[in-house]
């Protein structure tokens, strides 16, 4: 157990290659309480959300879930969010540790006409990953979970309780997110683990899970220093809408870019570590910004910035591993393939 964000969080139950191969083949359950939920409503809600955020709100339907993110005047990240669409409000999920520096970036720049309530304290999150999440999660919901489709969510009962169920998750695999009332998610937990064949997984896998499929980590991959064009987010940077924070820059960002967040897979027997150095050709190119050891691919896998040209699949790379340079392989994402996110 560890301290995170002001939670105790687990770093393992069983172990960290058990429970992602859990995930990768069956199905694995995490406690992911610790992120933050805000309620924003009112009748500018949409109109304020399509300025503070890089994706198009205004494609949203009741039911949807949008991947997004938050950007200052220069382009810099301040943070990704998931963003769910009710009839009546918007549910904005940030990281824990953005939590506060989001609320009041929000607040800054709310109109009259919008509400903004902090219900991290009050929420739970269960998430359930993994190709059997479905038929186990049946058991206990009366809604039918194969007809919600990939991003959208439902309002149902889990195991007696009130609770938002999406079908969303940040681990490649087929999976749902189930967000309740705080104090009765222990109640949501206990319903499912005992429908048995289930793995509880704690956040080192999920850490090796989100890598497999090159999903950025805020403060390793993406922060305030990275604009989403660098990061390889252009795909929800939606330029063709009406202003949003950040726009100018990331237009001038998109036409000048310096570097690029890559994937690489190690050639050589060697695992890569944040901060580690990149070199092209022997020059220094860039840096590691998330590495480890693949429980699916059983190499050493990375994400890293490099100089904009040294970015394209297939280059050779050397990354410089406690002063040996070991050979790896820029690839085309995701580094694991099968997975059944979509399915």
């Amino acid at each position: 157990m560890v301290d995170f964000a002001g939670f105790q969080m687990p770093i393992q139950y069983t172990g960290i290659v058990t429970e992602h191969l859990a995930v990768r083949k069956l199905c694995g359950i995490f406690d992911v309480s610790h992120m933050g939920e805000f309620i924003v409503s009112g009748a500018g809600a949409e109109t304020f959300l399509n300025y503070m955020t890089i994706n198009d709100v205004k494609t949203m339907s009741a039911g949807d879930a949008q991947y997004s993110a938050m950007c200052y005047e220069n382009g810099g990240i301040i943070d990704d969010i998931l963003i769910y669409k009710y009839a009546d409000k918007y549910m904005l999920v940030v990281n824990a540790s953005n939590l506060e520096k989001d609320f009041n970036w929000l607040n800054v720049h709310k109109p009259d006409d919008v509400n903004i309530l902090d219900v991290s304290a009050e929420t739970g999150l269960i998430a359930l990953q993994g190709p059997d999440s479905g038929s186990i999660l049946q058991n206990v919901v009366e809604k039918e979970v194969s007809e919600i489709p990939f991003y959208t969510f439902v309002e149902g009962n889990v195991g007696g309780v009130n609770a938002t169920i999406a079908r969303t998750g940040y681990t490649g695999e087929l999976g749902f997110e189930i967000y309740a009332d705080n104090n009765i998610i222990g109640q949501i937990w206990d319903s499912i683990m005992n429908i048995g064949n289930i793995t509880p997984c704690g956040l080192a896998c999920r850490d090796t899970l989100r890598m497999e499929m090159k999903f950025c980590l805020y403060g390793n991959d993406i922060d305030e220093k990275i604009n989403p064009i660098e990061a390889g987010l252009g795909w929800i940077t939606r330029m063709n809408k009406e202003n949003f924070i950040g726009k100018e820059s990331l237009i001038s960002a998109k036409e000048n870019r310096t570097k690029f967040l890559i994937a690489f897979e190690m050639v050589d027997r060697a695992v890569p570590r944040k901060g580690y150095k990149i070199f092209a050709e022997g020059n220094e190119v860039g840096i590691v910004t998330s590495g480890t050891q693949s429980p699916s691919l059983q190499k050493g896998i990375g994400l890293g910035y490099v100089q904009f040209g040294k970015h394209k699949s297939g280059m050779e790379l050397d990354i410089d591993i406690r002063g040996k340079m070991k050979k790896a392989l820029i690839i085309k994402p995701p580094f694991y393939i099968n997975g059944t996110a979509q399915s």
